[in-house]
């Protein structure tokens, strides 16, 4: 029987200026023996932007999610320690009152979407403060104009894309007016034009002067102009930094990143050509800190990587005819043509709502398309029954809940081996031998809702390798990944490919594609815009820029710089992994 959640009280020391105060926080799981995070102490303040970081399984989210009250009063867990939200304690308030100090904006956005409009969404929120119907109004169409929403806001939330669901969640969390925002992972689903509009709207609220903003973020490309404080958590939840940008992200870049967490690119660039020789007396954060750092300087040599050639000339293990794709009436995909050859490694790239996942949601077969317009070996996908086309595609979910079926992560994995009617014992060695690959040994016996982000995508990509199919579909794979974790994912994929296994990507990442694919399927408004090389595609700037997207940081960093200015790829530089 399942032991009731309870905060354990740990007297602090009063900071009467705080918003939030966590004192020796430790937080631990139903079902789980180990805590993260681990006696936690610190206190956010008005006009604070506070970074929390951390690799895949410290806790971040957790801790979010103690900062109002649904660890552990909506979300099972024991809280050792004291959470004080404006003077409140989070043991005996509810979740209700803290959520008028604090504002949430989780991972997954569907987990915070409940009517039938976008403008409803975004009031449901003030209404429910009793505010005047004037009031909710100003407050709900200020807060869909600033996340790009207003026109759209008699649409259902179902109608928008996933990066669409996660700007109108942000809304919301606006629409609140509260003192304190907590975004966890805010931008993962957005495209260049949607993260510019979030951090938009976040400098508003800093701008303000009386709000504090706690963010959980591994897009430090994109953080690092609005964040001015630091904290980080280690592997096992225990809280290692706390300061400025400078003191944490440039002094201790390096500890940072055996840790495994995410840097900003210029600053991984820096740190492989620091290991040369070339001193960087202040590590560069942004391209252009980089870009001022290398002018007028020697620089070492770029021994420019050849990336893995495809016979493009062979017959495609997939081909796509005509096909034209819809939800409800509203046509997402037109007369899309294109072919992919064994081997390759495609990106599918594309501003939120271009049609990416319907693109390959129905290559798949987890959209049915029509008779004869999508065929892989050979296949009519919409011939095929499920089971016989999971032995030639596999395909990982944007948001991986929504493809579990088992109540263990042992189970998860050991479905699609037993599926193939394999002895217990080769399906125990061979689960026991994919779990240890992904890092998920320790949480075999583990139901795989209680997973974190990060180990949640980890399994939903185990799951999909198991059949051995010759396609693997990914939407999205590195989200909610930290560094290494994202690493050893991306190489397990090279591998793949290496190994005669096709690859095909939807990601925002435009640094993912740049070190990883060799080739870029550009989608924009559900037609194929640009299909080549992936140096072609980031060299045309005028697709790109039609597309709302941009080309990867690396590639801003370098412009201009002798010797660099085509280099895209961190792997094309000297120095060693950084």
């Amino acid at each position: 029987m399942p032991t009731r959640p309870r905060f354990v009280s740990v007297t602090p020391t009063a900071d009467t200026t705080a918003l939030l105060s966590l004192r020796d926080v430790t937080i631990t799981h139903l079902e789980s023996d180990t805590p993260t995070p681990s006696r936690v102490s610190f206190d956010v303040r008005p006009g604070e932007v506070v970074l929390l970081l951390g690799p895949s399984g410290s806790g971040k989210s957790t801790l979010a999610l103690a900062m109002n009250g649904l660890v552990p009063h909506a979300v099972p867990a024991t809280v050792e320690g004291t959470v004080r939200v404006a003077g409140q304690d989070a043991a005996t308030a509810t979740v209700a009152d803290l959520a008028t100090t604090v504002g949430m904006v989780f991972q997954d956005p569907d987990a915070q979407l409940i009517t039938g409009t976008l403008l409803d969404e975004v009031a449901f929120g003030p209404e429910n403060l009793a505010l005047p119907v004037d009031s909710v109004l100003a407050r709900a169409e200020t807060a869909l104009r600033r996340m790009g929403l207003w026109e759209r806001r008699h649409d259902s939330p179902d109608t928008l894309s996933g990066g669409g669901r996660q700007r109108l969640a942000i809304a919301c969390a606006l629409a609140m007016g509260s003192p304190v925002l907590v975004l966890d992972e805010p931008t993962a689903n957005l495209d260049p034009r949607g993260v510019d509009d979030v951090y938009a709207a976040l400098r508003d609220v800093v701008a303000e002067g009386d709000r504090a903003i706690v963010l959980v973020e591994h897009n430090l490309d994109a953080a690092v102009g609005l964040i001015d404080r630091v904290i980080v958590l280690d592997g096992g939840g225990c809280l290692v930094a706390d300061g400025s940008v400078d003191a944490v992200l440039r002094e201790r870049a390096e500890e940072l990143h055996a840790l495994g967490v995410w840097l900003p690119a210029a600053t991984l660039a820096a740190l492989r050509l620091r290991r040369t020789g070339l001193p960087f007396p202040r590590l560069p954060l942004t391209p252009a800190e980089l870009r001022a750092d290398l002018a007028g300087r020697e620089v070492p040599g770029v021994a420019s990587l050849p990336r893995p050639s495809t016979r493009r000339d062979s017959a495609p293990l997939v081909r796509v005819a005509g096909l034209r794709a819809a939800r409800g009436r509203t046509p997402v995909l037109h007369d899309i043509d294109l072919e992919i050859t064994a081997g390759e490694f495609v990106a599918v790239v594309g501003a939120n709502g271009a049609g990416k996942t319907t693109l390959v949601q129905t290559i798949a077969g987890v959209l049915r398309p029509p008779r004869g317009a999508v065929r892989i070996g050979g296949v009519d996908v919409r011939r095929t029954d499920p089971r016989t086309l999971a032995r030639h595609v596999g395909f990982v979910f944007q948001n991986p809940e929504h493809q579990f079926i088992a109540t263990t992560v042992f189970d998860e994995i050991a479905h699609g081996l037993r599926r193939q009617r394999l002895g217990d014992d080769e399906v125990r060695r061979r689960t026991d031998e994919l779990l240890a690959r992904f890092g998920l040994a320790d949480r075999a016996d583990v139901h795989p809702f209680l997973l974190s982000g990060g180990q949640k995508r980890r399994l939903s990509v185990g799951t999909a390798l198991v059949g051995g199919a010759p396609l693997l579909v990914l939407d999205e794979p590195t989200f909610g990944q930290d560094r290494a974790r994202a690493d050893e994912l991306l190489s397990l994929l090279d591998d793949l490919r290496a190994a005669g296994t096709t690859i095909v990507v939807v990601t925002h990442d435009m640094q993912v594609v740049a070190e990883h694919a060799d080739r870029v399927v550009v989608v924009d408004e559900g037609r194929i815009t640009a299909d080549g090389p992936v140096a072609d595609v980031f060299a045309d700037e005028a697709v790109l820029a039609r597309a709302g997207l941009r080309p990867p940081p690396l590639r801003e960093a370098f412009a201009g710089v002798p010797g660099f200015s085509t280099v895209v790829r961190l792997r094309d530089l000297p120095g060693g992994d950084a």
